[in-house]
């Protein structure tokens, strides 16, 4: 059976030491904003432009960028992860369907939620997660939501 695999864009939205999780409908898992990457734009981008369709916010990248500039190349904002995702494993454990995401963390200066797009969970839908809650909570999160949702805490609280 052959793999498919798609190019996503995902970003740990963070203030005042919670990140912002919604359970997602279709995957049933609890997920920050993110998306598909679309072939006009860059990584970085589609997590910007994920985030601001699905929760109206607006978060400022907090990502490294190499010195890389020529004529025919520039470095771009580093994703904090790089994962590979398994979307679709069937019996036996093949494979039908993987997100190749970047995940970039991000800091917003209010929790106002207000998705742009009436396609987008509510309003409502959406809960900001303190790494205790995120432990606490660890039954119904993924582990690497948990995982990774408490480094972005940290590393978006270090940088104040």
């Amino acid at each position: 059976m052959e793999t498919t695999r798609h190019f996503v864009a995902t970003i740990y939205v963070v203030n005042d030491g919670a990140t912002l999780l919604h359970e997602h409908e279709r995957l049933d898992m609890w997920l920050p904003p993110g998306g598909h990457v679309e072939r006009d734009e860059l990584p970085h981008e589609a997590a910007l432009r994920e985030c601001r369709e699905e929760t109206g916010l607006d978060p400022e990248l907090v990502a490294s960028r190499g010195g890389v500039v020529s004529g025919t190349a520039r470095s771009l904002p580093e994703p904090q992860q790089f994962l590979l995702e398994d979307i679709n494993v069937h019996e036996g454990g093949a494979v039908g369907h993987q997100h190749i995401d970047f995940v970039y963390y991000g800091r917003v200066a209010d929790r106002t939620v207000e998705p742009t797009n009436e396609d987008e969970a509510p309003a409502d839908a959406w809960e900001w997660f303190t790494p205790d809650e995120l432990g606490a909570r660890r039954e119904e999160l993924p582990d690497d939501v948990v995982e990774v949702g408490t480094e972005a805490i940290e590393r978006v609280g270090r940088m104040r």
